[in-house]
């Protein structure tokens, strides 16, 4: 049993450090780039005076710095082959690291930088959830002409599931849709659609047919924005700011047949096809945050000199305890992302190699999304924790805006609630562990089979 990086991952992440460092940090560190990235953050970043919405400037540099990533072969590595990608027999895995590596590193880390800023989901090696929806729900059409457009910019996608009486409880959305003139009439509202304020498309989910609760009659559609019968209500302004996160109003818009994802009634299954993968993700950048965070904080508390007698900060127990405490939660989390993510690939390894009809995300449910909910909402808790620790080890700097700790706190506060609620992700454990659904369930029929036939 090895638990070291393959070599083949080492040297990529090497290329990625090389890349970053001969093209992305001089990009940053030009002109007054960096007023995106130091104390002036939150302010160059948002236009306060249009609803909070990020300014343009600061959209076109993140633009520019995945073109650059996308000319050099990185951006695109996790998608398929016929969409530029490598394909990988280890995806997740490798994902997994480069997510932690880009997150922790001690110059570029924190997700707070041009190649890998966490408050926008941008980093030079791209996530894509979107175009996996289209790439495995699709008509053919759809994926001929939408990824293409979506990869050079083009097309630009919200996500509207939540509404706002409607959170965790999907199943019971008031957004409805019924046949009309060779089409759909939609009506209702969404809300928390981030990406809104550039966005060509919005994702929306609506009830089609059966009853509030169940999973069955729920269909998606590829709404456009200028549609008519679609506003935008308001922008949410959020903790960490800028704000591209609206509330939007459905009123009676038409759309055709063609504008369905998938299959009519069967639409929730495509907000399960990326769920594993991207929860994955966030937390291999979670628990990376979370190392960098510490890492300063030993620096700091190595450096600073304390009640004049030239001891350290860091020679205090009340110092060191809690920093022990939560790079051993680190260390022990990295590990187990790692792991979950290896699981995940042999699944879908399995999965081509069967030619199985049952798609691979389905098995990962089954089999693996207890995991999954352990490593996402484990980290982005401990992320808070160590972010806020950091703030207390640095004091007054730590909590001012020269310092990244209150962007970072701030920002991963909110993957205990968008990723899936933290108590939705823990309720979803129990159910595995306790034997109501998945592996532990079949075992306990079984044993009780078993039992009934004696």
């Amino acid at each position: 049993m090895n638990f070291d990086l393959p070599d083949e991952l080492k040297f990529h992440l090497q290329s990625i450090d090389s890349f970053i460092n001969s093209t992305i940090l001089p990009l940053q560190h030009s002109e007054d780039n960096n007023r995106f990235f130091d104390h002036r953050r939150e302010h160059s970043r948002t236009d306060w005076d249009n609803d909070g919405n990020p300014r343009p400037e600061w959209e076109a540099l993140l633009s520019q710095a995945r073109k650059l990533s996308d000319q050099a072969g990185l951006y695109r590595f996790a998608l398929p082959k016929q969409y530029g990608g490598e394909e990988h027999p280890q995806t997740n895995v490798w994902m997994s690291a480069i997510r932690y590596h880009l997150a922790s590193h001690p110059t570029y880390g924190g997700g707070l930088g041009l190649a890998n800023d966490l408050q926008n989901e941008h980093s030079i090696v791209g996530n894509f959830p979107d175009i996996y929806m289209i790439h495995h729900f699709g008509s053919e059409e759809q994926r001929r002409t939408l990824i293409p457009a979506r990869l050079r910019g083009e097309f630009r996608t919200t996500f509207g599931l939540t509404e706002p009486d409607h959170g965790s409880d999907a199943t019971f959305m008031s957004t409805i849709a019924h046949r009309d003139r060779g089409g759909f009439e939609i009506t209702g509202m969404k809300k928390w659609q981030t990406g809104a304020h550039h966005c060509t498309h919005l994702i929306i989910f609506a009830r089609t047919s059966g009853s509030s609760g169940s999973a069955k009659g729920i269909t998606a559609f590829l709404v456009p924005r200028e549609a008519s019968g679609v506003r935008i209500l308001s922008y949410e302004w959020t903790m960490n700011m800028p704000t591209d996160h609206a509330t939007v109003e459905l009123d009676h818009v038409w759309v055709p047949e063609t504008a369905i994802l998938g299959s009519v009634d069967n639409g929730l299954a495509i907000a399960q096809t990326f769920v594993h993968e991207n929860r994955v993700r966030q937390a291999a950048s979670a628990c990376g945050a979370a190392r960098f965070c510490l890492e300063k904080s030993i620096i700091r508390a190595r450096e600073r000199k304390i009640w004049g007698e030239g001891k350290m900060l860091a020679d205090n127990q009340a110092i060191q305890f809690p920093v022990v405490e939560l790079m051993t939660q680190v260390e022990m989390l990295r590990l187990f992302i790692l792991k979950t993510s290896w699981e995940m690939d042999r699944i879908v390894a399995a999965s081509r190699v069967s030619g199985s009809k049952l798609p691979p995300w389905v098995e990962i449910e089954r089999k693996l999304s207890d995991q999954v909910s352990m490593c996402n909402f484990w980290a982005n808790r401990l992320c808070c924790q160590a972010a806020d620790r950091a703030i207390q080890i640095h004091g007054g700097d730590g909590y001012s805006r020269h310092y990244p700790f209150e962007h970072i706190y701030r920002h991963f506060r909110r993957y205990r609630i968008t990723e899936g609620a933290e108590e939705i992700q823990m309720r979803k454990i129990a159910a595995y562990i306790f034997g109501f659904v998945g592996p532990k369930k079949r075992q306990l029929d079984d044993e009780n089979n078993v039992k009934a036939k004696i």
